[in-house]
């Protein structure tokens, strides 16, 4: 089994695969963004999807799920009024209301490890429905 980062909250464990495609991402430009899911047998934190470079923030919201929770994380490219190239990262804790409560307890407990394993992670929005982080919620924040 590879290597995995222990979250000291409920015994789980982010993989390797979890950080090396945060890595990619970060540095190598090839994701728009990842989504991660607990996998409550194993207790570890998997990468679930991967969006490819060309894809937008539209293809992540629609990519999680209506009945479980998950966390995300957006590579956000934009332009300062300075006419300046910047990037942002944003780390997303989705829980929408038709997911189990102990999924939800699960995840909230478990946020602040995977936070700490995913290093260089600009904002954090909590999410539990698709306007609480709608694409104005992350261009606002970007500013």
């Amino acid at each position: 089994m590879a290597m995995a980062f222990k979250m000291a909250t409920m015994g789980m464990w982010v993989t390797d695969e979890c950080k090396n495609s945060f890595m990619e991402m970060k540095w190598k430009k090839v994701h728009r963004y990842i989504v991660f899911k607990i996998d409550e047998k194993s207790k570890l934190v998997t990468v679930d999807k991967v969006g490819g470079a060309g894809e937008s923030y539209h293809d992540l919201a629609a990519s999680l799920p209506n009945d479980d929770c998950r966390y995300a994380v957006f590579d956000f490219d934009f332009v300062t009024v300075d006419n300046c190239r910047k990037s942002k990262i944003f780390f997303i804790a989705w829980a929408p209301p038709a997911s189990r409560i102990r999924a939800k307890m699960l995840y909230a407990t478990s946020k602040d490890g995977i936070r700490r394993a995913l290093d260089g992670i600009s904002y954090e929005v909590q999410a539990t429905d698709a306007d609480e982080m709608g694409f104005n919620v992350i261009t606002d924040r970007a500013k």
